[in-house]
């Protein structure tokens, strides 16, 4: 069966769609990720240093973490995926609002030395992987990367950190896979070189475009999700809204939707807030009886478009059947 674009009731105009209610991702939503297993951390007893070349080395309590004046940051959080199967895509995502505050007010109180170069990230998650015993969940960004970009969260949708997203602290960086948001921390550790570890130069590096060496992963794809109609679903015939989300390292400036196989219409678009969270979009369409398939496709500032099935990041695809 095919479907043709029929123009929305509403005005036609640019602006933005309602966020949704799926705007925030609920907690118990929320894909759990742990190499080696989820640590039972006391409050109590728990402790973040600030170590290596400093001036100044830091050992926090948490009343003593609490203590920095706390702010908001809602932020795409995507997993990349296992290490073990780099080229398989999950699109496991979600859009979390984290309470807490940047890494920078911990490094301006430690001074780091001139020579230090590197931020590497320890949580407390530790055990086998990959056949090899006694392993630490370990991750590195650039310095200035790190001071930039790196926020500390101690709350989750306006409550305080579970045990399987990193209780009592964990790392989040924006605009980055969440490999790179180290949960339970409890070492930060400036460096002049890069540390060699399975999860920084063994696992979670890959080539990408314009490159002949595999780099870091760090940041996203752009990406887009259909969230309505969901996968295998049964709805009446007639005009239905077609929805979803799309995400990327800078805004996403244009996502198309393609019917049946039929050319690419663009959608309504949200535009990108202060925060690096992801963005909705919508497309109303006359559907007649029988199976139909809707496929999206985002494009970002930096010029990026969702390449065809095959890829991580490909076009994402939603079949379902109106009856």
């Amino acid at each position: 069966m095919t479907a043709s674009l029929v123009p929305p009731p509403e005005d036609p105009s640019h602006a933005d769609p309602a966020p949704g209610p799926d705007f925030i991702t609920p907690a118990g939503d929320l894909f759990v990720r742990a190499h080696m297993g989820i640590p039972r951390l006391s409050a109590d007893t728990w402790t973040l240093t600030v170590e290596g070349l400093v001036e100044r080395p830091l050992r926090l309590d948490l009343p003593a973490v609490l203590a920095h004046p706390a702010g908001q940051l809602t932020a795409v959080h995507e997993c990349f995926g296992s290490p073990l199967r780099p080229d398989v895509p999950t699109r496991a995502v979600a859009n979390v609002e984290w309470t807490g505050f940047p890494l920078a007010a911990l490094l301006d109180r430690a001074a780091p030395l001139p020579t230090a170069r590197h931020v590497v990230l320890e949580g407390a998650d530790t055990g086998s992987f990959a056949d090899e015993d006694g392993v630490s969940y370990v991750k590195d960004l650039p310095l200035t990367v790190a001071r930039r970009d790196v926020f500390l969260a101690h709350h989750l949708n306006g409550e305080p950190l579970p045990a399987r997203h990193g209780h009592p602290l964990r790392a989040v960086v924006p605009r980055m896979f969440g490999t790179n948001s180290v949960k339970w921390l409890t070492r930060i550790v400036l460096t002049d070189e890069r540390p060699e570890h399975m999860f920084t130069t063994r696992f979670y590096n890959r080539v990408l475009p314009g490159h002949d060496t595999p780099q870091p992963v760090r940041e996203v794809d752009v990406n887009s999700r259909l969230t309505s109609p969901e996968r295998d679903a049964e709805l009446p015939y007639g005009t239905i809204t077609v929805r979803g989300r799309a995400w990327s390292t800078t805004e996403v400036v244009r996502v198309d939707l393609s019917v049946d196989g039929g050319p690419w219409e663009p959608a309504r678009l949200n535009t990108l807030g202060a925060d690096p969270a992801w963005q909705g979009f919508s497309l109303r369409h006359w559907f007649t009886p029988g199976p139909h398939t809707v496929r999206s496709r985002a494009t970002d500032a930096a010029g990026r478009v969702q390449p065809p099935p095959g890829s991580r990041n490909s076009v994402h695809e939603v079949a379902f059947t109106v009856t």
